[in-house]
């Protein structure tokens, strides 16, 4: 048996709910791993200080941009993927994958000189205080230094879960992740290199994390990268930015969020700035148990679809939201109850636990909804409908929320900012109900 009759016969045959967990659980850890690095730049930074930590919620807007360029490739080229392996192709699926790849690293450089040359003025643009620049200088050179490896390493990880392979995906970004923390331990606290230190070992943990997911890649995949297969057919690089342009949504207008939050936040001081920061980490890390459920689920949904096996993408569905209720809805209702002491994990200033606490009781309130709204989103992304999956995104990235920010801060305060996204995720997850129901009934 070939090597694609067999990855057909493992996408069509295996039960449905054990290829999920399968392809699933090493997304969801290797995402845990990804924001537990994050999180990690957060905790130690904070023991520089607050204004030291909020440097790296303000460097987030960008690191956002970054994913969600490399999402929109790795997610629309992975539709593709997926479509060529079920019709047995991998030349076809090679080029997608080669055609993604070398477009996100053509991104990365962009965005990495551009940003060099005008660092000062972008830290500024994104929301920091006069005292949080230099620290927002010294982080970002870094994030920014790192950008083509970034994105690449993303749409290889992508590439990999849409083969199949998502064990292997999961070896790359934990690689990296646990020699981020590592680094960060030793920059930060042994060295004292402060922010520029945090920088410098993400720097370095993306790149040895694209090594390792290259490497990965041109062994275990059936597709392979060359720059000869970059394919020069306009159309391709449109069908995968429609059909990728969802993940473009969620990440991109998540970033403008941040920066309009941040900016909003800032007459508010340092440690506002700095307790939202660390409640936008936090909130991220309970998102990747849904969205790595939900990834776990896209290759199956595309797969299935494809081969007309729509039975097997409604249980899929089924399976996934049902699994994302459980899961994030119990560690949404911890956060709610021991919010202060979460808190306190990265930052002891008084004045950031409670900020943050509140914040971040909000946050998991709006949690709750989310199990609703990614499953149907990577549903529709996932059979090529992505307009469905695009006005969901807009709901809970930024439509929502940042109308509330403009409206809520001047009548609210600080209250305003706290309540703004958790806001938007209720009605992103009411909204994705339908959608659910729609498909579920419409598919036989």
């Amino acid at each position: 048996m070939t090597n694609s009759e067999e990855h057909y016969r493992k996408m069509t045959e295996t039960p449905v709910s054990r290829l999920i967990l399968n392809l699933g659980i090493p997304t969801t850890i290797s995402m845990l791993i990804t924001n537990i690095y994050n999180m990690a730049d957060t905790y130690f930074v904070g023991m520089v200080g607050e204004s030291a930590q909020a440097a790296t919620g303000i460097l987030f807007t960008v690191q956002a941009i970054m994913q969600g360029i490399a999402f929109m490739l790795g997610h629309g080229g992975g539709t593709f993927i997926a479509r060529a392996l079920a019709k047995k192709d991998a030349q076809e699926a090679t080029t997608y994958i080669s055609s993604c790849f070398f477009t996100g690293g053509s991104f990365g450089i962009i965005i990495g000189v551009l940003g060099l040359l005008f660092l000062e003025p972008l830290v500024r643009f994104l929301g920091s205080t006069e005292t949080i620049v230099p620290h927002a200088m010294d982080y970002g050179f870094w994030i920014l230094s790192a950008a083509p490896f970034i994105i690449c390493s993303l749409i290889l990880n992508n590439g990999l879960r849409y083969e199949g392979k998502a064990f292997y995906a999961m070896f790359g970004l934990t690689a990296g992740g646990l020699l981020n923390i590592f680094g960060d331990y030793v920059l930060v606290m042994r060295m004292g290199m402060g922010v520029y230190g945090a920088g410098l070992a993400t720097a370095i943990s993306q790149v040895v994390s694209f090594l390792i997911l290259l490497f990965m890649y041109l062994k275990m995949a059936q597709s392979t990268i060359k720059i000869s297969a970059v394919s020069k057919n306009l159309k391709l690089y449109l069908s995968v930015a429609r059909v990728g342009f969802p993940s473009l949504i969620r990440q991109g207008l998540t970033s403008v969020t941040t920066g309009v939050l941040n900016n909003m936040t800032k007459p508010f001081g340092d440690a506002a700035i700095a307790a939202m920061s660390v409640v936008n980490r936090y909130s991220n890390f309970l998102m990747c148990v849904g969205l790595g459920m939900g990834q776990g689920f896209q290759p199956v949904a595309s797969f299935n679809y494809q081969a007309e096996r729509n039975d097997r993408v409604k249980k899929g569905l089924l399976f996934t939201t049902t699994a994302c209720v459980m899961l994030v809805g119990s560690l949404s209702i911890l956060s709610l109850i021991f919010a202060e002491p979460i808190v306190a994990v990265f930052q002891k200033h008084p004045d950031v636990i409670e900020i943050g606490a509140r914040a971040l009781r909000f946050a998991a309130f709006g949690m709750l909804f989310m199990p609703f709204s990614v499953p149907v989103n990577m549903l529709y992304q996932s059979i090529q409908q992505p307009t469905i999956s695009s006005i969901l995104s807009l709901v809970r990235s930024g439509a929502v929320t940042i109308p509330l920010l403009l409206i809520g801060v001047p009548l609210l305060g600080l209250t305003g900012i706290q309540i703004a996204q958790p806001t938007a995720d209720v009605l992103a997850g009411l909204l994705s109900i339908p959608f659910i129901l729609r498909f579920l009934h419409s598919t036989k």
